[in-house]
């Protein structure tokens, strides 16, 4: 499988990337989700449908496949200008993607407005974006911009310009970011190109980076469903499956949701933007 490109962004410990340290259990999770991801991008036999990748396999099960030691990684914040839905929801999707990815294009148009509609607008879910550039420089710009974007509260927006149909082809200079903000509705263009060049944007970007490749993520996109790594563009059912047995779950032990609500000091979440699997080349 090619080796995803080293990000331009620094880190500023200069250590090298490793799993994040959270006990043994997130080695093994580390290792599935890789390898997850690489079987989500791995060439597919004559007989598959390519369109959405190869299916998951996610059990129904509320406790198969867990990891609960992830679900520590939902940051649950009600200020988080690059998430949506209640804080406090009983269930967090975080999604690791790039904006170059063709994959993660197609479940940002296909799958994920469906489960805004069936399950963030309930109260059941909360989305979390974490920036995930692995295709070099123009990755690199556009989820800086994206990040920018946020700081204006149009994260959303930008996300719905940058993943339609054929933008990606158009790539993602530094001109071309600036004329996706503008699509999107950025008021202040000038504090956009600002922030999409400065510390703060590329401190975030490379926190969620250096995050994705801890868990062991080596494609775009990738998933965790409450501490469950899913991995591609699977088919809508794959995320219903998992959401609602991370519900029934949360409802029997009471795992999520009061406890992010004190945390987050605010039950009616955060009012940010929303948001498979493709390797670099």
């Amino acid at each position: 499988m090619p080796t995803p490109k080293k990000p331009t962004s620094t880190n500023t410990k200069g250590s090298p990337r490793k799993p994040l340290v959270y006990g043994a259990v997130v080695v093994v999770a580390a290792g599935l989700l890789g390898f997850a991801s690489y079987k989500a991008t791995a060439p597919a036999d004559s007989t598959r449908n390519t369109s959405t990748g190869p299916a998951a396999e996610v059990s129904a099960s509320a406790e198969e496949g867990v990891y609960p030691e992830l679900m520590k990684l939902a940051r649950r914040d009600a200020d988080d200008k690059l998430a949506v839905g209640r804080a406090d929801a009983p269930v967090v999707l975080i999604e690791y993607a790039d904006f170059k990815c063709g994959y993660c294009g197609q479940f940002a148009r296909d799958t994920e407005p469906e489960l805004i509609k069936e399950y963030v607008e309930d109260g059941t879910l909360r989305i979390e974006w974490r920036n995930f550039p692995i295709f070099g420089e123009e990755s690199e710009n556009a989820a800086r911009g994206a990040w920018a974007a946020g700081q204006q509260d149009r994260f959303w927006e930008f996300h719905a310009a940058a993943y339609a149909e054929g933008a990606k082809e158009k790539g993602f200079g530094k001109d071309r970011v600036k004329t996706l903000a503008r699509e999107a509705g950025v008021e202040d263009l000038g504090r956009f190109m600002k922030d999409l060049d400065g510390p703060a944007a590329r401190a975030a970007v490379a926190k969620d980076q250096e995050q994705a490749y801890g868990i062991g993520a080596t494609s775009t996109p990738s998933f965790l469903i409450n501490g469950r790594p899913i991995a591609g563009a699977q088919p809508k059912k794959a995320f219903t499956q998992a959401i609602e047995a991370a519900a029934e779950r949360a409802k029997t032990t009471g795992e999520a949701g009061s406890d992010a609500a004190e945390s987050s000091g605010d039950t009616e979440g955060s009012k940010g933007s929303k948001g498979s699997g493709d390797t670099a080349k």
